[in-house]
C-alpha cells in the first residue's frame, strides 16, 4: 500500500527540521562558547597586560631603588676610607702624645730632681747667710769704735763679707811690719773668724805713688808691697787661729783703687787691707749692708 504524499512527508520534514535545530544549536552552542572563551581571552590579556604595566613599574622602581642605593654605597665607601685616614693620622697622633707624655714625665723626673737639690741649695744658702749675718754682727760689735771713727768698714756683699781696714790702722807708712795696735785689731777679727767655715782671702790694695828710695830695694813695686802687707795679715790670722786652709794672700797693688788718687785723701783711702769672707762653694749672701765709713 503506498502511502500518501500529506503523511510519507511529514516525518521527513520532522527529521530534517530535527537535524537543522540540531546543527543549529550545536552551531549556537559553538557560538556561545567561542564567545565565552575570547572573552576570557581578553580579561586574561588585560590582566596580564595590566600585571606586566604593574611589573615593569615595580622594576623601575627598584631600578631607581637600586641607583639610588649605588649611590650611597658609594658615599659610605668613602666615608669609610676618610674613617680610615682619620683612624690613621689619630693612631700617629696617639703615638705623639704617647712620646710627649713619655718626655714629660721624663722632664718632670728632671725638673723634680733639680727641684729637690735647689731647695738643698737654697737651704745651704740660707745656712750660709745666717752665719755671715751672725759673723758681721760679731764683727760690727766687736769693732764698734773702729767702724765708729772710720777706720774700719764692715760690708755685706751678695758674695760674701768685706772688712776694709785702712793701711794706717795696720802698718806704718812704706811698711809691711804690722804695728801693735794693727796686730791687736786683727786678733779681734781673727777670734770672730776663727770660728767660722768661710774661705778668707786677704787683699793688699795701694795708692799709685812708685816706691822709691830704700824701701824700693825691699820692695821694687807696689806689688810687692800689697803683697808683703796681705801676707802678714795672714800670718797673723793664722798664729790667732784661723785655719790655714781658709786663708788666701792676694796683691792687687795700685789696680782697684776705690777713691782716685789724685788727693791725699783718695790716695789714704786706696791704701788698705781688704778680708774678704767667701762663701765655701759658690752660696750667695744678699746685697750690700754696711758699717762704718770713709
Amino acid at each position: 500500500m503506498k502511502p500518501s504524499t500529506g503523511s510519507s512527508c511529514l516525518p521527513w520534514l520532522s527529521e530534517r527540521a530535527i537535524i537543522a535545530a540540531l546543527v543549529l544549536g550545536g552551531l549556537f552552542t559553538s557560538a556561545c562558547v567561542l564567545r565565552g572563551t575570547h572573552a576570557e581571552v581578553v580579561a586574561e590579556r588585560d590582566s596580564q597586560s595590566a600585571e606586566r604595566s604593574r611589573l615593569e613599574g615595580r622594576v623601575k622602581l627598584l631600578e631607581a631603588s637600586n641607583e639610588s642605593l649605588s649611590g650611597e654605597r658609594v658615599a659610605l665607601l668613602e666615608q669609610v676610607e676618610d674613617l680610615r685616614l682619620v683612624r690613621e693620622e689619630l693612631g700617629e697622633r696617639k703615638t705623639d702624645l704617647e712620646s710627649q707624655v713619655q718626655a714629660l714625665s721624663a722632664r718632670k723626673d728632671e725638673l723634680e730632681t733639680n727641684l729637690t737639690a735647689r731647695e738643698r741649695e737654697v737651704a745651704e744658702e740660707q745656712q750660709e747667710v745666717g752665719k755671715l749675718r751672725s759673723t758681721y754682727d760679731d764683727l760690727v760689735a766687736e769693732l764698734q769704735s773702729e767702724v765708729a771713727a772710720g777706720r774700719i768698714e764692715i760690708e755685706r756683699l751678695r758674695e760674701g763679707l768685706r772688712v776694709n781696714l785702712a793701711q794706717e790702722i795696720l802698718f806704718p807708712k812704706g811698711s809691711a811690719q804690722l804695728s801693735s795696735a794693727g796686730r791687736a785689731v786683727l786678733s779681734r777679727v781673727a777670734s770672730r773668724l776663727a770660728a767660722d767655715d768661710h774661705r778668707v782671702q786677704v787683699q793688699g790694695h795701694t795708692d799709685n805713688h812708685l816706691i822709691r828710695g830704700r824701701l824700693a830695694r825691699i820692695y821694687p813695686t807696689n806689688w810687692e808691697l800689697a803683697g808683703a802687707r796681705a801676707a802678714a795679715v795672714v800670718r797673723i790670722l793664722e798664729r790667732e787661729g784661723v785655719a790655714a786652709g781658709r786663708l788666701t794672700a792676694v796683691s792687687f797693688g795700685p789696680n782697684r783703687p776705690v777713691a782716685p788718687n789724685k788727693t791725699a785723701e783718695g790716695r789714704a783711702r786706696n791704701r788698705r787691707i781688704e778680708i774678704r769672707l767667701l762663701p765655701t762653694e759658690g752660696a750667695d749672701a744678699p746685697a750690700a749692708e754696711s758699717a762704718g765709713g770713709a
